[in-house]
């Protein structure tokens, strides 16, 4: 090894590296645009051709890697006696990672959020931040002056990564995935709070370790706030009965307490999901803001459709008037979607089930249409109830 890496090879080295970035500054507002797209792409192919999603998130992967372990190698050299790169390059390297993990998992953000929930406060910070990511004197100040809230910007970076990817590489439920990302966000994120041990007294180390704590709670419990990257809802609907068959929602009822005491009340989801993935999801049922009854559902993924699940309430209360909502949730408590109708005694205030199936989020503009051959529908194998 000593004899491979010699100062004189790695000055050459070094030299040719910086030759390059000096190249590509120019172009270097072509990578957010790309990165997006790269982003788009993988989330549309990851169902139909999953190998070339796993191959630009294993790219991306790869690049953070190279990132998180900058600094390791860069003491490695100096220890050594090698050159190191100049800090204005490694800030460039850095800020075209943030670029392509913020610009890459932004689709992901985009689609997956449910935009009437504290969802969207977590995707308009990610939006925030890949803005800050291509406004180089905020991204530069940011790097050379604020370099606890460098840290955190770069933590965050890390969340989003292994977010979209774990569950599309390695097949991890969404709660698995969000537990392991959250615990090695925590780890990233600490060193920017390394200067809290400077002296090294047990005050400080207790200090260290409840701020640990501290921001692993914190984080666990905002997981509500944050979406589901690889799972969202193709479409949904209510209805007074069900066809297993066809597995399609049927009839039509205005919602009347007397109505859906008599017949109860269907409610359809289609939850896609990247191929491979077998997932639980749930439906609560809440009537006035009061959680009634749980359904758990499995689902697999894989189909570009969304694979149809439903859940059928008959035992409402005595006096079921007032306002419903369905929460659409996975396992670690993330929620998909949410659905709401209004049960009341005046049918003209009453929310009518007509078993209409409801594109929602993106399916709701139809790309499918554009694709020749294309617009059918998949029937689905098997679907639980």
């Amino acid at each position: 090894m000593g004899t491979l890496l010699t100062p004189a090879r790695m000055e050459a080295l070094q030299g040719r590296v910086e030759r390059i970035v000096e190249r590509l500054k120019p172009w270097s507002w072509l990578w957010p645009p790309m990165a997006f797209a790269a982003g788009l792409g993988s989330f549309f192919l990851v169902d139909r051709q999953q190998w070339l999603g796993a191959v630009l998130a294993l790219g991306l992967l790869f690049a953070w890697l190279l990132l998180l372990s900058e600094s390791l190698i860069g003491r490695w050299l100096a220890h050594r006696g090698h050159p190191t790169l100049p800090k204005g390059i490694t800030a460039f390297i850095a800020q075209m990672i943030h670029q392509e993990t913020l610009f890459f998992t932004l689709p992901f953000i985009l689609v997956t959020t449910v935009w009437n929930s504290g969802q969207a406060l977590f995707a308009l910070l990610v939006i925030g931040m890949a803005v800050w990511s291509i406004i180089d004197p905020l991204y530069y100040k940011l790097a050379g002056r604020w370099r606890s809230l460098y840290f955190m910007f770069h933590a965050q970076c890390v969340f989003l990564v292994l977010l979209v990817i774990l569950p599309i590489m390695v097949h991890l439920t969404t709660g698995q995935s969000l537990l392991l990302a959250l615990v090695l966000t925590v780890l990233v994120a600490l060193p920017s709070f390394w200067h809290l041990l400077k002296k090294r007294s047990l005050a400080r180390w207790l200090g260290f370790f409840a701020l640990a704590v501290v921001l692993a709670y914190g984080a666990w419990l905002g997981r509500v706030w944050v979406p589901p990257a690889s799972l969202w809802m193709t479409s949904t609907a209510l209805s007074p009965a069900f066809d297993t068959q066809q597995r399609t929602p049927q009839g039509t009822m205005a919602l009347t307490p007397d109505a859906i005491r008599s017949n109860g009340l269907y409610v359809y989801t289609a939850i896609r999901a990247p191929r491979g993935l077998s997932e639980t999801i749930y439906h609560a049922w809440h009537h006035n803001g009061a959680e009634m009854d749980t359904v758990e559902l499995a689902i697999n993924g894989g189909r570009e459709q969304g694979y149809r699940a439903w859940s059928h309430k008959q035992n409402f209360p005595e006096d079921p008037s007032g306002e419903w909502r369905v929460d659409i949730m996975t396992d670690g408590g993330q929620r998909l979607g949410l659905i709401r109708f209004t049960v009341s005694e005046d049918a003209d205030k009453a929310t009518v089930a007509d078993s209409t199936i409801q594109p929602s989020g993106l399916s709701a503009l139809n790309l499918r249409r554009f694709i020749p051959g294309k617009g059918g529908i998949q029937s689905d194998s098997s679907e639980p109830e």
